[in-house]
């Protein structure tokens, strides 16, 4: 499996037990949709390595405590500390028609209610506190906050990206 073909999932961020369990933070909002999970790709070495679940159950409602199969110590769970956990892209949660994940929005026409077409998403900068969507336009990059106050509409089937920007952020950067 590439990791270009799943999606983060989260990262281990401590043992649990001394039986091998470990602790994850998902990036999820409602992380109870992972408890069913059969396996998971963990990044080890710089490879994606599948990994089976034994027994998942939610931690503080935020995190889950799962216990690997074949990982039965805590020296075994300490090799895994750190490490960021994957899943295929085909099991991402269906997400509802104005809603959607940081990778499908790439290729969007982004139209400002004010200015027109003001180019295509290139990508996401999710490094920042607040998100940022990268516009291409005209070979220029646009850095717009994905807020939801910004946000008009989202057409899928159109692959574009309505917004309505505070008057002089675009000017920004042309």
């Amino acid at each position: 499996m590439r990791k270009e073909d799943c999606f983060y999932l989260g990262r281990i961020v401590s043992k649990f037990s001394f039986k091998g369990e470990v602790l994850v933070k998902l990036e999820s909002d409602d992380p109870s949709q992972y408890l069913e999970m059969e396996s998971v790709f963990v990044e080890y070495n710089n490879n994606m390595v599948p990994f089976f679940v034994d027994k998942c159950k939610l931690h503080r409602s935020q995190m889950l405590r799962i216990k690997f199969e074949d990982v039965d110590t805590e020296q075994e769970a300490d090799d895994l500390m750190k490490a960021s956990l994957y899943l295929p892209l085909d099991l991402l949660p269906e997400m509802g028609e104005d809603q959607f994940y940081f990778h499908e929005i790439i290729g969007y026409k982004v139209i400002d209610i004010n200015r027109g077409n003001i180019g295509v998403i290139s990508g996401v900068n999710d490094t920042t506190t607040q998100p940022l969507f990268e516009i291409d336009y005209q070979g220029k990059q646009i850095l717009i906050p994905m807020n939801d106050e910004f946000i008009e509409k989202l057409d899928k089937n159109k692959k574009e990206l309505f917004v309505n920007t505070p008057e002089g952020l675009i000017d920004l950067y042309l």
